[in-house]
Order: C-alpha cells, then structure tokens, then sequence
C-alpha cells in the first residue's frame, strides 16, 4: 500500500498541474487575492505513521476555516456539551458569512462551521481572558496535534482581514445583540481572524488531523467519542452549501477554509491534507475536491 499512495499522489498532482480551470482565489481578503492559484499540495498520513507527500508539500498557506475544528475541539474539551446551547449541528444551506439565516434563527447560528458559529465558539475558547492566552491556545493546540512547533499566525493576513471584516463584525454585533457573544466584538473577532491566519502546509496540516482519525494515531488530543461527533459535523457541515456534493462525490468528513486548504477524515485510517488555491462558487478548493475524489476512489476510502 505504501508504493500505492505515492503513487497515487504523484499521479493526482501530475494531472491537477495540467488543469487550466483551477477557479478563483479569495480576492475579497487582499492579502489571499495575492497567493498564487498554479501551486497545489496533497499530504497523507495513515494510521501506521507513515506520511506520504507531492507537489508543493513545504510551502505554507492560510488555513483559513479549517482552524474551525480546532476550535471546536478546544471548546468542546472547556465548556462540553453545553455549547449546543449557542450554536446549531444542523447544515446551513445558505453562504458561510450569511446574516439572513442568523436572523432568522434569534442570534443562534446554523453550525459551528459557518462564520457565525465559529465566531460563538471562538467567544467561548475566549472566555473572558486576553485574547494572547486564547490564540496562545489555539496555536498551541494545532502545534501539539501536528507535533511540530514551527505553525505560526501570519500577521499580515490577520490585519487584512480585520481591515476588510466588515460582514464578521456585522456578524459579530447580531450575535451580541441577540445575547450570544459573551466578550465585546472587537476582542472575539480580533481573535477569529488570527485563528484564522494560521499558516503551515499539507504536510503539518495532515499531522494535526491524526487525532481525528480515531485510531490511536499521534496525540489524543481529545476524547474519542467527541472525534466522532466532530466528525459527523465535518461531513455534514465542513464544506458549507457544498457538504451535500462533497460527501456525494468523496465520501469523508473533512473541512474546507477560503486559503484553498482542506483537510478529510478516513476514520481508522488516515488524515490527508490537500491545498489549491482556487475556489469554487462555495468557497471550496475547487482542484482540492476533485483530487479528494480521485484519491478516495482509488483507495476505495468511504465512510459510505
């Protein structure tokens, strides 16, 4: 098997390089319009330790939403299950930065994927104290789960985005008026957008998703039965409007984020990181979810 995924690696990579329609890099985030779209990435780390890596496996990109899991997990293990109390476990079917749904919903967001909802969750890992300590936890838990200590925030992409959040804050106060943003607005969403600025590569990112293979595989960074619930939300939610058509055409929990990341679950089995630049009209890798697709079929890895 191990000759198989490298191969199959450098295969995929081989034909997402000759793509010409690669779709369009986040241009509403100045520092993201910049990146790059002709690069692309695909790690793999199994259950056994082995890491298997192509194409621009080294260089580091925004992570984006996909820090959104480790939130989740950072906020589950300090509040439990009581912060279904202010965010949802349902899919959102409406844009991951949409205001319509939340006021239709009282203040309570769909998901803890959806801008909204990470905004709560990010609150809730928040919790009152300074928001270093907060982000000092949170890149410490992604530094712990990929077992390497050089993942770092990128300062210029953090202020882009605070430059140019203008929906999160729109965001940020209707969570506030409706009673669930538990810090002032500044000090939560200043927080969001340096979580979201964390920078490494497929072959960091693919380490720290071991812990949510569920297999004993690299730390245990939380308990198993909320990495399978972390899971179904993956897979029902981490891709937005599109988690529907992701799990049809792949078939593995996994979370996308605007910096052209994703990282997929093969429970038992294997983490995998992929990253394209260019998006799709939900805000997907749109080369990272065809090769998901291409190496899920080959490998015949489905939780289906």
């Amino acid at each position: 098997m191990p000759m198989d995924i490298q191969s199959t690696l450098d295969e995929i990579t081989e034909m997402m390089d000759a793509r010409a329609e690669r779709g369009h890099v986040a241009n509403y985030v100045p520092e993201l319009a910049q990146v790059d779209p002709n690069q692309f990435a695909i790690s793999v780390v199994t259950a056994a330790g082995a890491q298997f890596n192509a194409g621009a496996c080294n260089v580091g990109f925004s992570a984006q939403s996909i820090t959104k899991v480790f939130t989740l997990a950072i906020a589950l293990g300090r509040s439990g299950d009581q912060i279904w109390q202010r965010v949802g476990r349902e899919p959102s079917g409406n844009a991951f930065n949409s205001i319509v749904q939340l006021e239709q919903e009282n203040g309570i967001p769909r998901n803890p994927f959806v801008n909204a909802g990470a905004i709560v969750t990010t609150d809730e890992v928040l919790a009152g104290r300074a928001p270093k300590q907060a982000l000092a936890e949170i890149v410490g838990f992604v530094r712990a789960a990929a077992e390497d200590a050089d993942i770092h925030i990128n300062e210029a992409v953090a202020k882009s985005e605070q430059a140019h959040g203008h929906r999160n804050f729109a965001l940020a106060h209707f969570l506030a008026d409706h009673g669930n943003l538990r810090n002032a607005p500044e000090l939560t969403l200043g927080t969001y957008f340096h979580q979201c600025a964390i920078e490494l590569t497929t072959a960091q990112l693919a380490l720290a998703g071991r812990f949510l293979m569920g297999a004993d595989a690299g730390p245990r960074m939380v308990a198993q039965s909320r990495v399978r619930r972390m899971n179904a939300l993956m897979l029902t939610c981490g891709h937005y409007d599109g988690s529907g058509d992701f799990a049809y055409r792949v078939g593995l929990p996994a979370k996308s984020g605007v910096g052209g990341g994703i990282l997929a679950i093969v429970p038992g089995a294997a983490s995998i990181a992929v990253w394209s630049p260019g998006l799709d009209r939900n805000g997907n890798s749109k080369l990272g979810t065809e090769a998901l697709e291409r190496l899920a079929h080959h490998m015949d890895w489905s939780i289906f």
